[in-house]
């Protein structure tokens, strides 16, 4: 069983945000497999079914983006997953640029408050990881500015590519494997 997070804030006022790419990857894939997000536990919203042959539960956890690790551990515990091999948390990155994803199998959480509570909640930095660029804040506005602000109009007309291009890599990652995806869709 996979248990695959996207990282966000709840509520209308984040909704469209660069911070909430995670929520919109989740739906996606959900809206794709005709998964729907109606139950709760541990603090998110869930959406549970099969894709590819795996059991999946796409989750939003709803605790806001720097205590995600809560919502993450507790879900860990509750379906009893090993994250290093059932355990996908997808989130923007500030060091990519717009639109680029990059799969990792493990590594540190980086300068993002939601990464840096799971790690601090589950202990670990190993677990798959899938970063979606959002570029780095125009000349000298802030970053938490920058990661609360909507995408631009010209941004937001590309979104719908990037977020089928995020489904099609979580897809991959659940039939072929994290090797094949990374090989796929990391730039060179």
């Amino acid at each position: 069983m996979w248990l695959i997070v996207g990282l966000g804030n709840p509520g209308e006022r984040y909704a469209r945000t660069r911070h909430n790419i995670g929520f919109r990857s989740v739906e996606t894939l959900a809206e794709r497999h005709g998964l729907t997000f109606r139950q709760q536990r541990a603090n998110s919203q869930l959406a549970e079914g099969i894709i590819h042959g795996q059991r999946v539960v796409l989750v939003k956890p709803q605790t806001y983006m720097n205590l995600s690790g809560q919502a993450v551990s507790a879900l860990r515990n509750w379906y009893k997953i090993d994250p290093a091999r059932e355990l996908l948390v997808i989130y923007d990155d500030l060091d990519l640029p717009f639109a680029r994803v990059r799969i990792r199998e493990r590594g540190s959480a980086g300068t993002h408050n939601g990464m840096r509570s799971i790690v601090a909640q589950l202990g670990t930095t190993e677990f798959p990881r899938l970063r979606i660029g959002i570029g780095q804040p125009p000349g000298k506005m802030d970053a938490a500015d920058y990661v609360l602000s909507r995408f631009t109009p010209e941004e937001e007309a590309v979104l719908p590519d990037v977020l089928a291009r995020v489904a099609d890599a979580v897809e991959v990652v659940l039939r072929d494997g994290l090797i094949t995806a990374m090989n796929r869709y990391n730039p060179l």
